[in-house]
């Protein structure tokens, strides 16, 4: 329990509960954002009443998601000035800045339009309702972009030096545009979509199961189908050129997500170690099961490409536990493949029984399997989130700044008291999500709601009168 008294230590892992627990409401936000706007498209488009009940229906969990986003990110802003005022000081100049983008670019714009969607059906016109859904989930994505961008600088800093204690930029474009960024934020995009698009599949499976509104969820789970036919193979083009990128930026993350202690000399291919027990005390693995030559050919897409390994840096530079980053990556990747793999067998038996006269249909097992795997995007993007974090240590800012250097000179009572009641407040608002949550899934949509007025085409509102 040594780590009762460790400042550092604790201030780490309450970083680590508030980021891992916020990220878990931005994954739905901006995935569910961007299908809310494709129910409205189709609503508009084909006046079949099947999609505007189900907006409302999945709006009403966007509204509960986006409340627990909002609430849990807020005290993550002031853990930096509180737990991290060196870090602060330090990278203020521009960090501070992006942060401030996002409160006033991004989630200014997501709350200023929030209403309108969720309440203004009959109050606005159709035109007017499509744009406030649209702006909704516009600043959704533009919110993500930007803490990808501030995320993404602390992994790769350019565009500016550090004097007198502080980083100054020289150049915003170097610092805002470096590919890196946009890469990782790719990919953390199409995460958040493809993890949105399994909970809102997951739970029409379960409607249909239960034989609750089967055409209606029939047609949601068919156009959340179709729309991860493209992202799945989409994150894996993105995912391996995100990689690559890694490769060169942070090496020793990458070693260390590979298990990959020796530099393989010129000729020679590196191994890929499927699994493995990495020691950081004896700098090599304690066991391994390799494929030959695989990892030079991820890593460069050559054969006999050389790849850095761990003993090229120095134990304090290397990072810290070895063993999670490592099959935390493995485990991300896995359930990966793993939702490819039902989202293909899906996108079959969808084409095979298109001729059928009541439609397309999926088998139990299948449906099933899409209930069971509603948690596993929340928990593959957990995993990349400590890949991605703990892989940068022992650097808070890759390079520049040590994480050691970057903490508070706070007392480890303090911090531990925050914490407990970080873990409690944060366990109250899951628990209240959840209870929300059931009820709203259980209840299902209200098909009896009336159309809003506003929306029905104009020979319809004729008729009305």
């Amino acid at each position: 329990m040594e780590f009762l008294n460790d400042s550092l230590m604790l201030s780490r892992i309450q970083f680590a509960l508030t980021a891992m627990f916020h990220i878990l409401w931005p994954l739905l936000t901006v995935g569910l954002s961007i299908f809310l706007v494709a129910l409205e498209v189709m609503w508009l488009k084909t006046k079949d009443r099947d999609y505007f009940v189900l907006a409302r229906f999945w709006g009403k969990l966007f509204l509960l998601n986006f409340a627990i986003g909002v609430v849990s990110g807020i005290p993550m802003e002031f853990e930096f000035g509180t737990n991290w005022a060196p870090f602060s000081r330090l990278t203020g100049e521009f960090f501070g800045n992006v942060l401030g983008y996002d409160g006033a670019m991004a989630l200014m714009l997501e709350a200023g339009f929030l209403g309108i969607m969720m309440f203004g059906w009959n109050r606005v016109t159709a035109g007017m309702h499509l744009f406030a859904t649209i702006m909704v989930a516009f600043g959704s994505s533009l919110s993500a972009l930007w803490i990808m961008i501030a995320n993404g600088w602390m992994q790769n800093p350019t565009g500016g030096h550090i004097e007198a204690g502080r980083y100054v930029v020289d150049s915003y474009a170097e610092a805002l545009l470096n590919p890196n960024h946009y890469w990782g934020y790719s990919h953390m995009w199409l995460a958040c979509m493809g993890t949105s698009l399994f909970v809102v599949a997951g739970i029409s499976a379960w409607h249909i199961l239960q034989q609750r509104h089967k055409t209606l969820f029939s047609k949601c789970f068919k156009l959340a189908l179709t729309g991860l036919l493209a992202v799945t193979p989409l994150q894996v083009v993105v995912g391996d050129i995100a990689g690559l990128y890694l490769f060169d930026i942070q090496p020793a993350k990458t070693a260390a997500i590979e298990g990959h202690w020796e530099t393989n000399p010129p000729g020679q291919g590196a191994e890929w170690h499927i699994i493995a027990w990495p020691n950081k005390a004896s700098q090599a693995n304690d066991w391994a099961i390799s494929i030959p030559n695989a990892l030079s050919f991820i890593a460069t897409h050559k054969m006999d490409g050389q790849v850095k390994g761990l003993k090229d840096f120095s134990p304090e530079d290397q990072p810290p536990a070895i063993p999670l980053i490592f099959y935390t990556f493995r485990l991300m990747v896995g359930i990966g493949m793993a939702m490819a793999a039902l989202t293909l067998a899906s996108g079959f038996f969808w084409w095979k029984n298109r001729a059928l006269p009541d439609g397309p249909t999926q088998p139990v097992w299948l449906l099933r399997s899409w209930v069971a795997f509603i948690p596993l995007g929340y928990l593959a993007t957990e995993c990349g989130w400590i890949v991605r974090e703990v892989g940068r240590q022992p650097w808070a800012v890759y390079g520049l700044l040590r994480t050691e250097h970057a903490v508070s000179n706070l007392p480890a009572p303090a911090v531990f008291t925050s914490l407990v009641m970080f873990t409690v407040i944060y366990s109250l608002l899951l628990f209240t999500f959840i209870v929300f949550a059931r009820r709203i899934i259980l209840t299902g949509p209200n098909i009896d709601e009336p159309l809003p007025a506003l929306q029905l085409p104009i020979r319809a509102q004729e008729q009305g009168s």
